[in-house]
């Protein structure tokens, strides 16, 4: 018999936390409601300001657009303010997830992630939904670089997000360490009968919920897929100052959850990551590019593993450091 997605009718209901957004942000939602499995609904987890104001009706306003008449001529779209300091990376998406007990499945994606075709939720829905010896709890895309992307850039996008698809589960731990538990909230999409069971987004982190649940989905028997078919615009063109940060908080949650992290092994990947895109930055006669290459992967290997030992690091610091300074407040920061 044909599958949900096959038939049609599956309820998709598209998740986003949204901060500071700008004139790219509006294409996104266009993108995301032409789509030929269509989205049922679309929650904007809207992030305030510090002072309260609305950096999204600001961004309508500058486009000529009131935020009542966008209310009325995107009746799928809703917009869930959430206050400056309560975000969180894990929390905020829960929160949004509970809104959403009936859908079939949740598509999570950030605010600038760009959908390369109408056919980005049939990809993914098709992969989540397909028979497999281990149920699939979540399927992420494929990051695409932009047009204007640097030659680095493509290269790691590249080596993250190749072209062939995989399904990966605990078998895999052996051969690929922590990679098996890779997951990007960029654009992924979760079966929510599992979500559910599973407990859903762990729901203090300061990053990493997506790996952080699929790792205990993988755990519990689950499957984690990447569809390669399913693709979505998405790079940056980081310093290597906010490289170090990215990556000092990648180190926190991997501290703070052991569970997850401590018996299994991360840094191959990264190794193997530097050594392809140095190979092909020398073929690619892009020799000068080397040097800016390794000095920000060594930002990013500093700021991990001071992130690993962020216990040993003084909250001045911290706080100076993280990309993520509301997940400081209250206890967490004394």
């Amino acid at each position: 018999p044909a599958s949900q997605a096959e038939r049609g009718i599956m309820i998709i209901d598209a998740l986003i936390p949204v901060w500071r957004p700008d004139a790219r942000f509006l294409p996104v939602l266009r993108m995301l409601e032409h789509q030929r499995l269509p989205v049922r609904r679309i929650l904007l987890l809207n992030t305030l300001a510090e002072d309260g104001s609305d950096p999204l009706a600001e961004l309508l306003r500058s486009e000529g657009i009131q935020p009542e008449q966008f209310r009325k001529d995107n009746p799928s779209v809703t917009v869930i303010p959430v206050a400056h300091d309560a975000f969180d990376h894990g929390g905020t998406r829960a929160y949004g997830a509970d809104q959403c007990t009936d859908a079939d499945a949740l598509l999570f994606m950030t605010q600038d992630a760009f959908p390369a075709d109408d056919r980005l939720t049939e990809a993914l829905s098709k992969a989540l939904f397909a028979e497999s010896a281990a149920p699939v709890a979540a399927v992420y895309a494929r990051q695409l670089p932009w047009p204007d992307a640097s030659v680095e850039e493509c290269l790691t996008r590249g080596f993250n997000y190749p072209a062939q698809s995989a399904v990966r589960t605990a078998e895999d731990l052996p051969r690929l360490g922590i990679r098996t538990f890779f997951c990007s909230n960029v654009c992924a999409m979760y079966r929510n009968d599992i979500y559910r069971k599973r407990g859903g987004f762990v729901r203090h982190t300061v990053f990493n919920e997506d790996m952080i649940y699929a790792s205990g989905a993988v755990r519990s028997g689950y499957a984690i897929a990447y569809a390669a078919d399913a693709r979505v615009y998405h790079s940056h063109s980081y310093t290597a100052k906010e490289q170090f940060r990215r990556n000092f908080d990648l180190g926190v949650s991997q501290a703070c959850h052991p569970e997850v992290f401590g018996d299994v092994s991360s840094g191959g990947e990264g190794v193997k990551c530097v050594k392809r895109v140095t190979k092909e930055l020398r073929a690619a006669g892009e020799r000068r590019k080397i040097p800016g290459f390794l000095f920000r992967c060594a930002a990013r290997y500093a700021g991990y593993t001071l992130g690993k030992h962020y216990t040993r690091v003084p909250m001045r610091l911290i706080r100076k450091w993280t990309m993520s300074p509301a997940y400081w407040t209250g206890e967490r920061g004394n």
